[in-house]
């Protein structure tokens, strides 16, 4: 009879306050959090893959297990995808030097930016028009 009346209270506090169940039911891991919202964020920050983990709240090999997992592909994949593209971008659209958009989308070395952009667009970003 307890059990009924919980749930039954329980039941009357989401319907009075329909966001309490956001609190009530968060099955999520604590310390962990929202890994995709967090990368489409923060892909920019020139952060190695054990940053990124701990900024998560998750080992190294967790991190890279639940990034398969969401996004498909592995995170170095991703990162220099999401990086190229957004530099592309930026070159292309806003005529930001390639020598300052390499910086703002995460590369630490302009020649391996210039090398994995030529790679991907087929052109050395300094040619972009």
């Amino acid at each position: 009879m307890v059990r009924i009346e919980i749930k039954e209270a329980v039941l009357i506090f989401i319907e009075a306050n329909p966001d309490l169940k956001y609190i009530l039911f968060d099955f999520n891991e604590p310390g962990k959090i929202d890994l995709e919202a967090y990368m489409n964020k923060h892909y920019s920050f020139g952060g190695e893959l054990d940053q990124f983990a701990y900024l998560t709240g998750r080992s190294l090999s967790t991190f890279k297990r639940d990034f398969k997992r969401i996004f498909k592909t592995t995170p170095n994949r991703w990162l220099m995808e999401k990086r190229l593209g957004r530099a592309y971008y930026l070159i292309k659209e806003c005529g930001v030097p390639p020598k300052e958009a390499y910086i703002e989308v995460g590369f630490k070395d302009y020649s391996h930016f210039s090398f994995a952009f030529k790679k991907v667009f087929g052109v050395a970003p300094s040619l972009v028009t």
